[in-house]
């Protein structure tokens, strides 16, 4: 019975313990962190904790293993992460996304002070612990695993160091989570909001919405333009737009293409921006009601997936529709959004195209662009380790005083850079939500595990003394005044609406618990819109800033 003993006892480091340690850590962490207490669960940290329990109790991992293991599943994670986040990153400095961005920023400069106040004039003075707890606070892992790899690369005692971090988050993690939802109800008291009344001015908002694509059926009236071909239309009315069909005055349905002319008694369906539409009202004539799904026609619309590589970056206007096909492509659904179909609009793989046209010209462009769902499914494994290789050497590069992106940040970096950018260098970056969510949950797993294991065997003497206390009443403080500070900004200020200012709150901390809470609580999908807004810059940001603070101070 030796084997039972090797294989489920402390103080043994084989193989085959050391998976079954990280096997219980991860699996027991990951139930015990979907229990909710007044409907907030820690979600995948458990993890952590339960790394810690079993570190405490004596199980340990070789120390050359636990390494590897945490740094590749931090990488795995990060890199991710910033999959996830690339897209959206650059849009998110847009139009209304600066003010949040900019709110976000705000938020973190703030911890980042306060955590220089409680360094220079409070009675904690290690540097290590203090970024520990500040990562713990704003619930942040990659911030915490960015300052540990940092740590552990510097002379000195890194691996003590990098388990003081550890300690520190796992005394400010509990509280931060708590402490962010108790900030929305703080600036909900203060400002008396009515949440029905915010959900329904969203609504509205939502409804009024100048960007989606618009469609409106048109009846040509103006002898201006009778005769004019569509390019002589687009000169005349200069805004995106795209004529799905038309139907002569006989009744007939055809698919027009650029060379189509346009005369008096035609009927247009056009698909362009709500801001848009009256432009064509004026210009072509009156708005008719016009049942074209129940209209005679040989005319059939359908949705394209994109699965082929090699229009992966491919503006609309390159695939020459009207040239080649009788179709015309009108939306594209990107990510759950509509998107309007202009020519200068690039697509991507996993984008679906609603095309309208003449049936075999549909399943012509379908087999063009792939159509298959079965390739999505597919993993794009040579883009994932080609930007590892380039994250790791871009963040084992000195930028200056000693500071480096590290195993944290380069990856990060080269990922947001790849997800924009990879298709002008051949690189597919498109992975299925089930595969992303898998990469990206194994990644953190492996991570938080080792972290706990490593700082377990301390963790008690740490976090269970007078030291530990202030640890947790710090952290509460990070994360409740900057939050309290920057919505009462948000509210007074710029009036932003209670459930974006949910979203921020929850982006800015990076804390899918807060946003789980916010959507739950007003049933609406608003505050995933600005949390998905700010999350992008903030987790960049709160990846420097941890690393930064040990680098200058420690």
């Amino acid at each position: 019975m030796n084997w039972i003993q090797e294989l489920l006892f402390p103080g043994n480091t084989s193989i085959g313990s050391t998976l079954v340690l990280y096997s219980f850590v991860i699996a027991s962490g990951i139930f015990l962190g979907k229990l909710k207490i007044a409907g907030v669960s820690l979600g995948v940290t458990f993890v952590l904790f339960m790394g810690i329990l079993l570190g405490h109790f004596g199980y340990e991992v070789n120390a050359e293993i636990l390494k590897f293991v945490r740094e590749f599943g931090l990488i795995l994670f990060i890199f991710s992460i910033g999959l996830q986040v690339g897209p959206g990153f650059f849009s998110s400095f847009k139009k209304g996304g600066m003010t949040l961005n900019g709110l976000a920023v705000m938020m973190i400069l703030l911890n980042v002070g306060i955590v220089l106040l409680i360094y220079y004039f409070g009675n904690i003075k290690d540097i290590s612990a203090l970024v520990g707890v500040m990562s713990g606070a704003v619930t942040n892992t990659p911030g915490l695993a960015a300052a540990q790899q940092t740590v552990s690369t510097m002379a000195g005692q890194g691996t003590e160091q990098a388990n003081l971090m550890a300690s520190g988050y796992a005394a400010a993690y509990p509280l931060g989570v708590v402490g962010i939802i108790a900030s929305m109800f703080i600036i909900r008291g203060i400002f008396g909001v009515k949440v029905d009344k915010e959900v329904k001015a969203i609504e509205d908002e939502q409804e009024n919405s100048q960007l989606k694509p618009y469609l409106v059926s048109v009846e040509v009236t103006n002898k201006l333009v009778d005769g004019r071909n569509l390019v002589q239309l687009h000169s005349v009315i200069p805004v995106n737009f795209v004529v799905s069909r038309m139907m002569v005055p006989d009744g007939s349905i055809v698919i027009p293409k650029s060379t189509t002319e346009v005369h008096v008694g035609d009927k247009l369906l056009i698909v362009a921006s709500m801001q848009d539409a009256d432009k064509f009202l004026t210009v072509l004539g009156p708005e008719v009601d016009v049942e074209w799904e129940s209209a005679p026609t040989p005319v059939f619309s359908r949705r394209i997936l994109v699965t082929k590589s090699e229009y992966n970056g491919v503006a609309i206007g390159e695939l020459r529709l009207h040239k080649g096909y009788r179709v015309n492509l009108t939306r594209v659904n990107r990510a759950g959004v509509d998107l309007l179909a202009s020519p200068n609009l690039r697509l991507q793989m996993g984008d679906r195209l609603t095309v309208v046209g003449d049936l075999e010209d549909i399943e012509r462009l379908a087999h063009k662009l792939g159509d298959s769902m079965k390739r999505l499914n597919q993993p794009n494994l040579i883009t994932i380790f080609v930007g590892i290789i380039l994250g790791i050497i871009l963040g084992s590069i000195n930028i200056g005083y000693g500071m480096k992106l590290g195993l944290a940040g380069g990856p990060l970096v080269v990922a947001i850079l790849l997800s924009r950018f990879g298709y002008r260098f051949k690189l597919v970056t498109y992975t299925s939500t089930s595969a992303s969510m898998m990469l990206r949950e194994l990644g953190i797993c492996l991570f938080l595990a080792s972290v706990g294991i490593a700082a377990g065997k301390g963790f008690a003497a740490s976090v269970f003394n007078t030291t530990g206390m202030w640890w947790v009443i710090w952290g509460l403080v990070i994360t409740v005044v900057p939050l309290v500070i920057v919505g009462c900004i948000a509210r007074a200020k710029y009036k932003i609406n209670y459930l974006t200012i949910m979203g921020l709150f929850g982006g800015s901390y990076t804390d899918p618990p807060a946003l789980a809470y916010a959507n739950g609580s007003t049933g609406n999908d608003a505050p995933a819109v600005s949390y998905s807004t700010v999350y992008p810059l903030t987790m960049f940001l709160r990846v420097v800033a941890a690393q930064t603070l040990v680098l200058l101070l420690a």
